[in-house]
């Protein structure tokens, strides 16, 4: 296989996490190269269905290896919790998976920061998940973060813990949060770390081993193009890149040795957390969260959603170097009579053919529609295209011109034999 990043092509949640299952076959390595545990990926395998926060989706096959890589911010009690919760259901987690020595940790004092910003901001809040994400990447940007490779010295580990919420505490008493008690965090902390020093190495150095050898790698984030730092609705974004150019920061691996990127998107569009959302439709969302979809693998929240939006995923196709599309979710639109696309913005008296940049204009944007006809048919049962009713396959192919890309992938269900392969 070739070495293939995969990116989400909205705002996240677009299924990205059992498509990257149903590529694993195909690789030798499944490295997350962002963010951290504010985002999950669900997975269903038989009757089985696990969410994943950390490790990446490979940990499920044997004889794969699994890589948390630099990029990605870890906290510790998070991934030990997550390790042990994959053993208790039979999952081997040893020598399959690799931590890198350069990821940033996430420490208690991001969490309580995240939640008493976010608490400050009152109705401007960004809908964060308060799991300390945007502090840990902020003390990264600062240069005053602590690293996985800090855990390998208890000792030296102590001393800075200290310090840095010693620091940390002052700033949380000036914003009338409480500070947090120190021995309790630190012995937690330090009983983690014991935990994950055998998982600890140089993942660049490994990877590249990889390549050398001929083997394939497969990269996955996560969130969305649209929560991405620099091209997302800034400011309600997470705190990495969550498009294809992360995957080469966040993990070491230049761009010229990159081969392929998917982009993934749902046949209809949905968000979490604040921000525009210009295709949002009240009738959309009743529709599937009635049917029990559309809910947070992380925070059990219910999603926005809305139509699908042509206009946000050209764009993703444009900033990611989407070289194919996986649709997900599209029995999701099994019992839609008429479907809309949108293919345009109208702001201001202008047609727009691409997103603005401004968050505030884009709160603005009225979609313009395109209509299709719906199949009014179960597709759960076709394992090839063409067995998939005539109107669905007009439709997936209009999303995959639409977007720019060409369609590779089309899912039509949780479970890995319900992946259309073109």
């Amino acid at each position: 296989m070739a070495n293939t990043i995969l990116v989400g092509a909205q705002w996240g949640d677009e299924g990205k996490g059992k498509i990257i299952d149903y590529l694993t076959d195909e690789a030798d390595a499944v490295v997350r190269t962002q963010g951290g545990n504010n985002a999950g990926h669900t997975i269903v395998h038989g009757k089985r269905k696990f969410v994943l926060h950390l490790i990446p989706s490979g940990i499920l096959r044997r004889g794969k290896t699994c890589v948390i890589a630099n990029g990605v911010v870890v906290d510790p009690l998070a991934l030990v919790a997550e390790i042990t919760g994959l053993r208790k259901q039979g999952i081997p987690v040893g020598k399959n998976l690799l931590l890198s020595d350069g990821a940033h940790l996430v420490m208690p004092w991001h969490h309580a920061l995240d939640e008493a910003r976010e608490q400050r901001k009152g109705k401007n809040k960004i809908g964060t998940t308060k799991r300390g994400i945007g502090p840990a990447y902020g003390d990264k940007a600062a240069r005053t973060g602590l690293r996985v490779g800090d855990l390998l010295d208890p000792k030296e580990f102590a001393e800075k813990f200290k310090a840095r919420q010693r620091e940390n505490n002052a700033v949380l008493r000036t914003m009338g949060a409480k500070p947090i008690p120190l021995q309790p965090s630190l012995r937690h902390y330090l009983a983690a770390a014991k935990t994950l020093r055998p998982f600890v190495t140089n993942t660049v150095v490994w990877l590249h081993g990889v390549m050398a050898r001929g083997r394939g790698l497969l990269f996955e984030g996560a969130q969305g193009t649209y929560l991405d730092l620099d091209h997302g609705t800034y400011p309600f974004v997470t705190s990495s890149n969550t498009t294809a150019g992360g995957a080469c920061t966040g993990s070491g691996v230049p761009p010229h040795r990159m081969d392929k990127v998917i982009g993934v998107m749902k046949a209809y569009t949905t968000r979490v957390g604040e921000g525009p959302f210009p295709t949002e439709n009240e009738d959309v969302s009743e529709l599937l969260h009635g049917m029990g979809r559309e809910y947070g693998a992380t925070t059990g929240r219910a999603r926005r959603c809305g139509w699908f939006d042509a206009v946000a995923t050209r764009y993703a196709a444009m900033i990611n170097g989407i070289d194919e599309l996986a649709i997900t979710n599209l029995d999701g639109l099994d019992h839609v009579p008429v479907i809309k696309v949108c293919t345009a913005y109208r702001l201001g008296g202008k047609t727009l053919k691409h997103p603005p940049t401004s968050a505030a204009d884009w709160a603005l944007c009225r979609p313009v529609y395109r209509t299709f006809r719906g199949w009014m048919k179960d597709t759960s049962k076709a394992r090839r295209f063409g067995q998939l009713p005539p109107a669905a396959r007009v439709y997936a192919k209009a999303l995959a011109e639409l977007t720019g890309a060409k369609l590779s992938i089309v899912s039509i269900g949780a479970a890995h034999d319900e992946t259309i392969r073109l």
